[in-house]
């Protein structure tokens, strides 16, 4: 089964691609889990070493897809 993270912070932009992102990714065939970068800081390094430059992101089986444009991943470290 494939395996995706799907990071955001929270802003509308991300939370509208998740909505729609994940709605149409196959349960059965891809793990999801879902990473708010505002409340869970501490992944942020994972988040950057997985290659994330900008929220919200998909992570899907080591590739990165940048979804619209939310806010930079320096903007979220704060």
């Amino acid at each position: 089964m494939a395996q995706a993270i799907f990071y955001h912070a929270g802003c509308p932009v991300c939370v509208d691609a998740e909505q729609v992102v994940v709605e149409y990714l196959d349960k059965a065939k891809v793990t999801t889990e879902i990473v708010h970068l505002g409340t869970a800081p501490n992944r942020i390094d994972e988040a950057e070493k997985a290659g994330v430059k900008s929220v919200p992101a998909l992570v899907l089986d080591g590739n990165v897809y940048h979804i619209n444009f939310g806010a930079s991943i320096e903007d979220v470290k704060g």
